[in-house]
């Protein structure tokens, strides 16, 4: 399933809902906006034993991804029932690019 941002969700429906709260509620400090709406998460999929993240940064040689990497690991943990792991993957191709950002950060930034 498609959500704003470009976001794809594929897994148990009940946890959507609490899964992307968490993520939105980790934010790029460069940016000032939650990585869903700057377009940072690529892919959410749930299976019986784990939620895998398929993630990126602006840039690799952002200087806050080990920050932004352990505020997602924390506020999924939160939330999730503890028998499921999270694995996050970060990856560089595509590239993110601001075409990623959500209509709800283009306005914020005045785009």
């Amino acid at each position: 399933m498609d959500t704003d941002a470009g976001l794809i969700y594929e897994g148990d429906p009940a946890l959507q809902a609490p899964i992307l709260g968490a993520l939105r509620s980790v934010v790029d400090p460069e940016m000032a906006l939650n990585i869903v709406d700057v377009g940072l998460v690529y892919r959410v999929t749930v299976d019986e034993a784990r939620v895998h993240l398929l993630m990126t940064m602006t840039s690799a040689a952002c200087p806050v991804a080990d920050v932004i990497l352990e505020d997602v690991q924390d506020a999924l943990d939160r939330v999730l029932p503890p028998q499921l792991a999270v694995e996050v993957e970060l990856f560089w191709d595509p590239p993110w690019t601001p075409e990623r950002l959500s209509p709800r950060a283009r306005a914020f930034m005045g785009w």
